[in-house]
């Protein structure tokens, strides 16, 4: 699934490649994921320029003119895919601009979600989050840490890989309750989500260049089952959290 980081550079690769350009066509190959008719989502964006992609969470929202916004969210298995290269596999939406250019977001799954005026959202941004809000919303939480980082009604952006990654970069182990966690510990972990986060779009973004490449994973530290060590010479250990599988360390602090 694309977190955070990716979509952060997917929505600036966009911008760069498309903003300015007039949108000549939408093909809808998949409808049902859509909340209002395929009719409708062309007439609303059809002749009309790109003006910018943001980042919202974990979502792509296109704004066109007019004040038109087109909200998009990957799920589990969603690309995007530009038109330059073979024609694209399991198609939801592709994307026909002025020019010749464009790009397509692909599916195996048909679960990509389109969202024409998407409603704006109250739960704050990973990257937006200052510290004593952060700390109001651990206060008191029986929650394990890893899954209130994950939980998108808390905290938005931030999936399993890059929760890991927070994690062992604070040096507090994803069994830890919320709420139990000390201050000092609670700021370091602030300052971890910035610095993970923020080194992760630098890299991809220069991985990427202006390619729509897939999520990169490899220069994680401690998220990969092919990984043993970790950076700090202790073993990665693995288990699972709320169904998905966590990475850490026994270094890592435990606070119950």
């Amino acid at each position: 699934m694309a977190e955070l980081p990716d979509l952060e550079v997917f929505s600036r690769i966009l911008s760069r490649r498309f903003a300015g350009k007039l949108l000549e066509k939408v093909e809808v190959k998949v409808s049902n994921k859509l909340n209002v008719t395929a009719a409708r989502l062309k007439s609303s964006l059809e002749t009309r320029k790109l003006k910018i992609v943001k980042r919202s969470g974990k979502t792509l929202q296109f704004h066109f003119e007019g004040e038109r916004v087109l909200g998009l969210h990957l799920m589990l298995r969603g690309e995007l895919v530009s038109l330059a290269d073979n024609p694209p596999k399991y198609p939801i939406l592709i994307f026909h601009f002025k020019g010749g250019e464009g790009f397509a977001v692909t599916d195996m799954q048909k679960q990509a979600t389109p969202t024409l005026y998407p409603p704006p959202s109250l739960v704050n941004d990973a990257l937006d989050l200052d510290l004593n809000t952060f700390k109001k919303l651990l206060d008191g939480k029986k929650t394990l840490i890893k899954s209130l980082l994950m939980d998108q009604k808390k905290v938005r952006g931030i999936g399993n890989s890059y929760g890991d990654e927070i994690l062992y970069h604070a040096g507090i182990s994803p069994f830890s309750i919320s709420g139990k966690i000390p201050e000092e510990h609670i700021k370091q972990l602030h300052k971890s989500i910035q610095h993970v986060l923020k080194t992760a779009i630098k890299k991809i973004e220069k991985e990427n260049g202006d390619e729509l490449v897939g999520e990169l994973r490899d220069f994680m530290l401690i998220h990969s089952f092919k990984l043993k060590q970790a950076p700090n010479g202790k073993e990665i250990l693995s288990d699972k959290i709320g169904g998905r599988t966590t990475y850490y360390t026994q270094s890592q602090e435990l606070f119950h």
